[in-house]
């Protein structure tokens, strides 16, 4: 019996976080936007002029653009947004590399820049802090994203790990990147409708529907590994949507308080603090026994449990935690 591909359930997550957030700034709705698209694409395809960079697959948006030239184009190859300011020197040295990077591919890929000072509704939407800030969005969905000025090599390989994690959902990729039309079309693994509600759950923000139906899967296959780390990713987001920042403060203020501890690791990992919360969470067993101890380690467990196995913090918190343990 073949077994269906799912997308990574980390990514199926993060993905719908950030789709909620965007959703009260912009339409998100993949399935009018696929709708309005396809009946575009049967009319005439689009292409963009790209603006001052001369390549088609490099264009300029603006609000009122958003929805035609990232969310629908993003049905059928992946958009790279830009996110940038004319007063930020580092976007100055990671627009040209991207504009760059995306005229060699062939239309693999799209970039699609946004000055932030003239849409601040774009910005609000995937909740800038700081630029530039690079997104992946794929079939109306933000699937990846980046902060800082990151250097050419370290680009290329965000970019090629988004393409070879995309390539068989999206014909168009290798279409491009082969210069011409596949010689025929790829055939699609069929959904696997108990996913599908889990993650349509997920998307609505409802967990407890998605816990439910993660859990159902691994009642009838307890060795799906893809269930048992969306369960773990959803039980996390719960927690994580409900995170209070000052948690930290808290748990430094109380050392012994094992309930504030956990809280604050919460809180760091949802602000992308890994480190930092694998590593309280390791001194917190270190310093307690018997139930607690227990607790908390089964807490961080669960916490690697959201990363992949090779990560490397997760492989130095393993190492840390078995000596805190021995």
């Amino acid at each position: 019996m073949s077994t269906v591909s799912r997308p990574d359930p980390r990514q199926a997550a993060q993905t719908a976080a950030l789709s909620r957030t965007l959703a009260g700034a912009v339409d998100l709705s993949a399935l009018k936007a696929r709708s309005d698209a396809a009946a575009r694409q049967q009319a005439a395809p689009q292409q963009s002029d790209g603006g001052d960079t001369g390549s088609p697959f490099v264009v300029d948006v603006t609000e009122q653009s958003f929805q035609a030239d990232v969310l629908e184009r993003s049905l059928e190859v992946p958009v790279v947004v830009d996110l940038w300011a004319t007063w930020c020197g580092p976007c100055k040295q990671l627009s040209p590399v991207l504009e760059r990077l995306a005229a060699a591919a062939n239309g693999a890929w799209v970039l699609a820049k946004v000055d932030v000072d003239a849409n601040p509704r774009i910005a609000q939407a995937f909740g800038v802090q700081s630029i530039p800030m690079v997104v992946a969005v794929v079939g109306g969905q933000p699937v990846d994203a980046f902060n800082g000025a990151l250097p050419e090599p370290q680009v290329r390989q965000w970019i090629s790990a988004l393409l070879d994690a995309l390539r068989d959902r999206m014909p168009a990729i290798a279409e491009a990147e082969a210069g011409g039309a596949p010689d025929a079309e790829p055939v699609e693994d069929p959904e696997d409708p108990r996913f599908t509600a889990a993650e349509d759950a997920l998307e609505r923000g409802d967990y407890a529907a998605a816990e439910e139906a993660y859990q159902q899967i691994l009642a009838e296959e307890p060795t799906n590994e893809q269930a048992a780390a969306a369960l773990s990713q959803v039980r996390f987001l719960a927690r994580a949507e409900s995170a209070d920042p000052s948690a930290i403060a808290r748990a430094d203020a109380a050392p012994d308080d094992v309930d504030a501890q956990l809280a604050a690791a919460d809180a760091e990992l949802a602000g992308d603090n890994v480190e930092a919360a694998f590593d309280r969470l390791v001194k917190t067993v270190a310093r307690t026994s018997d139930e607690d101890r227990d607790r908390v380690r089964e807490h961080l467990v669960g916490l690697f449990e959201l990363f992949p196995a090779d990560d490397a913090r997760v492989s130095a918190a393993r190492r840390a935690l078995a000596r805190a343990l021995f």
